[in-house]
């Protein structure tokens, strides 16, 4: 079990940035993904990083500003979002998967664990 916790999001205006944060015990032994899902929408990819941090992947709409990171010894995995815009509104996930922990997933369905979510909004 990867008992993922969120935080850090909050309310920031246009242009602004966030860093959220995912923290387990366990997360330095699984690739992690960011996901968000607005209201009335489906939960979307937003990045994704593989075991030690040797790949990422972004999303189109937030590639050049949000950038993914971990910290094994810190066993969390960092989303820093900058140049926010108000589209970018959510409530932002970890998901994690140790089944494959070099492959970087865009798909909900390959994900195993999940948090709780954090609400980021971004106001214009």
């Amino acid at each position: 079990q990867v008992n993922l916790v969120e935080s850090g999001g909050g309310v920031v205006q246009a242009g602004g940035s966030l860093r959220l944060s995912c923290k387990a015990p366990s997360i330095a032994e699984t690739a992690v993904g960011w996901f968000r899902q607005a209201p009335g929408a489906e939960r979307e990819f937003v990045a994704g990083i593989n075991l030690r941090g040797v790949g990422s992947r972004y999303s189109d709409s937030v590639k050049g500003r949000f950038t993914v990171s971990r910290d094994n010894a810190e066993t969390a995995v960092y989303l820093q979002m900058s140049s926010l815009k108000p589209e970018d509104t959510a409530v932002y996930y970890c998901a994690a998967q140790r089944r494959n922990p070099y492959s970087l997933y865009d798909s909900v369905r390959n994900y195993d664990y999940w948090g709780e979510g954090t609400q980021v909004i971004v106001s214009s």
